[in-house]
């Protein structure tokens, strides 16, 4: 398996990327929706663990984007009608700045609730605004619209995967999993 992206699929180390922060969202959503119905130290315990899963993403998603730097995208396939090429580069556009968004308004809700951000209780990262309840209710619903808008995109690219699979029947999605052949 190639670690590097080529000119037909995506390689090793962007698939893993990939893989490894759609788990960690999925996991940044069911922990968000418990930790919705929860009081007391049960919701503390659950938010301390979503807090730190959300740096995570964001650690991985500045990684990600500076891999992908350095290793151009596969090319859409030429097939693509001008609209779905366009779609595609703002639906990955999307996610990268709602995988930039979604920690930042998280960390700043805390900040502005006066609640540090720990990840996973052995870093402290520093506040990034002054405690101010107002600023922390804003960033709190803009957190929430923007969980709502990662769902819709990422539902999105998730529809145009299983067309490309299913529909069109091209390599768009198997180039992105392991342990696939791709055609040349």
């Amino acid at each position: 398996m190639q670690w590097r992206n080529t000119t037909i699929r995506w390689g090793a180390i962007s698939q893993l990327f990939h893989w490894i922060i759609v788990i960690l969202v999925i996991v940044q959503v069911t922990l968000g929706l418990i930790a919705h119905d929860l009081h007391g130290f049960a919701k503390f315990a659950l938010l301390l663990k979503h807090k730190s899963v959300g740096i995570t993403i964001f650690g991985l998603a500045i990684l990600r984007l500076l891999w992908r730097w350095m290793n151009p995208a596969p090319p859409l396939p030429n097939t693509l009608k001008p609209w779905e090429s366009v779609a595609a580069r703002v639906t990955h556009a999307g996610l990268y700045v709602l995988l930039f968004a979604m920690p930042l308004t998280g960390w700043a809700n805390s900040s502005a609730s006066n609640f540090p951000v720990r990840w996973f209780g052995l870093i402290t990262l520093p506040a990034l605004l002054a405690p101010d309840k107002p600023l922390a209710n804003l960033f709190e619903d803009v957190h929430h619209w923007l969980a709502w808008c990662l769902l819709a995109v990422a539902t999105l690219h998730i529809a145009a995967a299983m067309k490309h699979h299913f529909v069109l029947k091209d390599d768009v999605l198997k180039r992105m999993l392991p342990f696939t052949s791709v055609e040349k």
